[in-house]
């Protein structure tokens, strides 16, 4: 079974999804519907309390809820209670509240989406884009953000071209272009950004993207032109296309006197920017 894990936004509040290619549907945390439709500041114990009620009359919605692991809030990966879109308008049902029929909506949109996404991707960059501004980041750097997946992308396919694995190979190759550029290994990094499982890509500043596409464009165009035959020829050229990210990161370092990798992520990035937008409207 193929999945692919998002984060979907109604009325700002996260709701953790779960596209399953093989059925062609979403599954979504309960939990997380529960907190969006009643504000509950317990969504767990309400949940629980809602599935033993349910249980007890013999709802068979809920006896045919899966459980399947999404990244809980310490970004540990954890299984949760998950609903089919079908099974969620069922539910909502049984929960009482003022939202519960613009959800159903929003439910429904979502569902849709995904379809519609796989018969024109370019849709999908559309709802990346917007999912993005939703979540408080800056035009700039959500085209910057876009354009380092185009990039990832390319490089992935020039992998998968010479053979490489999906998994461990990915892993370590993406390892060793992070070292090589930001003198950091990706671990090192997210440890420096305060992180555990949140993407890494989606905490890095303007400078530290351009500088990283730059690693990964590097690694991808000196593959294609040497034609590496083995793993250990691969790792040789991702180093080489990390260092040529490297040297520019070092000049840069050297003109303004800063440095390029920080600490900064996307929620101290994010409170700084509501911080400087409040000031300006004082």
């Amino acid at each position: 079974m193929e999945n692919q894990n998002e984060i979907k936004i109604f009325e700002e509040k996260k709701v953790r999804t779960l596209w399953d290619a093989d059925q062609e549907k979403w599954y979504l945390a309960i939990v997380d519907v529960i907190a969006a439709l009643t504000n509950s500041p317990n969504p767990q114990v309400y949940w629980r309390v809602l599935k033993k009620r349910l249980k007890d009359e013999g709802n068979e919605t809920v006896t045919n809820c899966n459980a399947l692991k999404m990244e809980a809030p310490d970004g540990k990966m954890r299984m949760t209670d998950v609903a089919d879109t079908e099974q969620l308008f069922r539910l909502i049902q049984s929960i009482p509240s003022p939202k519960a029929e613009p959800f159903k909506l929003w439910l429904a949109q979502v569902a849709s989406e995904r379809l519609d996404e796989m018969q024109d991707p370019e849709l999908s960059i559309d709802r990346a884009l917007q999912q993005y501004l939703n979540l408080g980041y800056s035009e700039n750097w959500i085209n910057q953000r876009l354009k380092s997946i185009e990039i990832r992308k390319e490089l992935t396919d020039e992998w998968k071209k010479r053979g490489l694995k999906e998994g461990v190979q990915f892993a370590t190759l993406t390892d060793i272009i992070t070292k090589a550029w930001s003198d950091k290994t990706t671990k090192e990094y997210k440890t420096l950004k305060g992180l555990k499982k949140e993407n890494l890509r989606d905490n890095m500043t303007n400078t530290e993207l351009i500088l990283n596409m730059l690693a990964e464009a590097s690694t991808k165009d000196i593959s294609a032109a040497t034609n590496p035959e083995t793993f250990e020829d691969s790792k040789k050229v991702a180093r080489q296309g990390g260092n040529v990210a490297k040297v520019a990161r070092k000049e840069l370092e050297a003109k303004t006197g800063r440095k390029v990798v920080t600490a900064l992520n996307a929620k101290s990035a994010l409170q700084l920017k509501s911080t400087d937008t409040k000031k300006k409207k004082k």
